[in-house]
C-alpha cells in the first residue's frame, strides 16, 4: 500500500487557480486532482493515455476536435488515446475536477512541459 496525503502530494499550478495535484497510482493508472477558475481553459493538447475525466464540483465543458459537452456535477467524459482536447470552466464558481488516466503516467507531464 502507498497512500498519498493531499497535502502532501506533488502539486503544478501552471496559471492562478489552476491547480493540479497528483494522487496515488500506478503505472497502470493515475489519479489528478484539480481546480480550474472561472473562464481558465487548458490548451488543446493529447497524450498517449485514455482519459476519464470526472467534475466534481461546478461546471467543466471539454472540447474535442468534433465535439463538446458540458459536465456539471459527478458527470464525466471518456477521451481516446491521443484524442485532442481541452477542458474549460465556463461557469462564474471555481470548479473542481479528477482526472484518472490509463496507462499511468508520471507527473513530469505537466512539471516537464515549457
Amino acid at each position: 500500500m502507498e497512500p498519498v496525503e493531499f497535502d502532501e502530494a506533488q502539486t503544478y499550478e501552471p496559471d492562478e487557480g489552476w491547480k493540479r495535484v497528483s494522487l496515488a497510482g500506478s503505472d497502470a493508472m493515475t489519479f489528478e486532482w484539480f481546480t480550474k477558475p472561472p473562464g481558465h481553459s487548458s490548451p488543446m493538447h493529447d497524450h498517449e493515455n485514455e482519459q476519464v475525466c470526472l467534475c466534481l464540483e461546478g461546471e467543466l465543458t471539454v472540447r474535442t476536435e468534433d465535439d463538446e459537452v458540458t459536465l456539471e456535477q459527478y458527470d464525466s467524459v471518456w477521451l481516446e488515446p491521443w484524442e485532442s482536447h481541452a477542458v474549460e470552466n465556463e461557469g462564474e464558481e471555481t470548479a473542481i475536477g479528477l482526472d484518472v488516466f490509463s496507462p499511468g503516467r508520471s507527473f513530469d507531464f505537466w512539471l516537464d512541459r515549457d
